[in-house]
C-alpha cells in the first residue's frame, strides 16, 4: 500500500467520520463561549477522534500492506500512546481534568512513545538518562504546546499539513524512513478530511481528543527525523509554533501568571484582538510554515554545519517578524 493510497484512505475515512459523529457531537460535546474563547457561538468539539482513528487505522493498515513489519512495535507503542491521550482529551473536553492528572498522563504517553521510536542518541556527550529524560520534557512540552496552539478556526491544519507534507516528502526522497512517512501521509489525510468543517467559520473542533494525540504522533515523527540526522530540519518545521507558545509561557510566567490556565495571550489571538481577520491569521501561518518547510529541506541537502544555521537562523527571523506583525494593531 504506498503512501498515496494511505494519505486518501485516511483523507476519506476522516471525512466520513465526522458526517457520522456529528449529530453525537452537537448534542454532547459543545463548546461554549467564553471570554477566553476565539468563537461567539456554541460549536461541536470532538472532530479529532475521526483525525486520529483514521490517521491510526489507514498508518497501520499501510504499514501491514508494505511488508515493513520490523516498523510495528513501534508503531503499535505509539498507537497505543495516542489512543490514551485522546481518552484524556476526550474526559478533559466533557469534565475538565486537574493540570496535574493530565500532566501524569501526558507523562505515560510520551514515555510509552519513545519506547517505540527506535532513536539512538542524538547527543553523545550527555548520558543516556540525561539525553532521554530532556527529550521526554520536550515531547511533554510539544504535546502540550499543540494542544494551546489549537485555538482558531484553521490553526491546526494551517500548522500541521505543511508540517506532514513536508515529512511525507522527506521520506520519499530519504531523508526519513519510510515508515515514519506512511504515518505522516495518513495523518496529512487525516487533516485534510477534518479541513472543510473546521474552515472559518468553524461548524466543528479539533478538541483536546485530537490537539493531544496529534501533538504526540507529530512529535514521535519529528524526534525519528531528528535522529536520522536531520535536527535543524525537525527544529524548523513546527518552528512558529514553538515560538509563539514558548515565549507566552515565558511572559506568562515572568507575571507572575498561573501558566496551567486559559487565556488570549498567545500572538495568533493578540492578532484577532488587533484587528487581524481569522483568515488572515492562519493564512500567514500556512504560508510561514510553507517557507520553513523549504528552509528545512535545505539543511538537510547539506551535512556542513553552517550551512544548516544560515537556514535556521532564517528561520527565526522570519517567525519573529510574523509574531511582531501580530502584536501590533493592523
Amino acid at each position: 500500500m504506498d503512501t498515496a493510497a494511505v494519505l486518501l484512505s485516511a483523507l476519506a475515512l476522516s471525512w466520513a467520520l465526522i458526517l457520522a459523529l456529528r449529530p453525537l457531537l452537537q448534542r454532547y460535546a459543545l463548546a461554549r463561549p467564553n471570554a477566553r474563547s476565539s468563537h461567539k457561538v456554541p460549536t461541536p468539539q470532538g472532530g479529532g477522534i475521526a483525525v486520529v482513528v483514521s490517521a491510526l487505522l489507514c498508518a497501520g493498515t499501510g504499514l501491514l500492506l508494505s511488508d515493513r513489519t520490523a516498523d510495528l512495535p513501534g508503531f503499535a507503542l505509539l498507537a497505543l500512546a495516542a489512543v490514551g491521550l485522546a481518552i484524556v482529551g476526550a474526559v478533559d473536553d466533557i469534565r475538565p481534568l486537574s493540570a496535574s492528572l493530565r500532566l501524569v498522563f501526558q507523562a505515560l504517553a510520551v514515555a510509552l512513545a519513545l519506547a517505540g521510536a527506535g532513536v539512538g542518541a542524538l547527543f553523545p556527550v550527555l548520558p543516556a538518562a540525561v539525553e532521554w529524560a530532556l527529550v521526554a520534557l520536550a515531547a511533554i512540552w510539544f504535546v502540550n504546546l499543540v494542544n494551546f496552539m489549537d485555538g482558531l478556526d484553521w490553526m491546526t491544519v494551517a500548522e500541521m499539513v505543511p508540517v506532514t507534507a513536508a515529512l511525507v516528502l522527506f521520506a520519499a526522497f530519504g531523508a526519513l524512513d519510510p515508515a515514519s512517512g506512511l504515518v505522516a501521509a495518513a495523518l496529512l489525510g487525516g487533516l485534510l478530511g477534518f479541513a472543510p468543517f473546521n474552515r472559518p467559520v468553524a461548524r466543528l473542533f479539533l478538541g483536546d481528543v485530537g490537539s493531544l494525540p496529534i501533538g504526540l504522533i507529530v512529535g514521535f515523527l519529528l524526534y525519528r527525523l531528528a535522529g536520522e540526522g536531520g535536527f535543524a530540519a525537525a527544529l524548523l518545521l513546527p518552528l512558529y509554533y514553538l515560538g509563539d507558545a514558548t515565549i507566552t509561557l515565558l511572559r506568562r510566567l515572568s507575571r507572575g501568571e498561573k501558566v496551567w490556565q486559559a487565556h488570549r495571550s498567545h500572538f495568533y489571538q493578540r492578532a484577532t484582538d488587533n484587528g487581524w481577520p481569522v483568515p488572515a491569521v492562519v493564512g500567514r501561518v500556512a504560508a510561514l510554515n510553507v517557507v520553513l518547510a523549504l528552509l528545512a529541506a535545505l539543511t538537510l541537502a547539506t551535512e556542513a554545519i553552517v550551512w544548516k544555521a544560515v537556514p535556521v537562523m532564517a528561520g527565526v527571523a522570519l517567525v519573529g517578524f510574523v509574531l511582531y506583525r501580530f502584536s501590533v494593531r493592523r
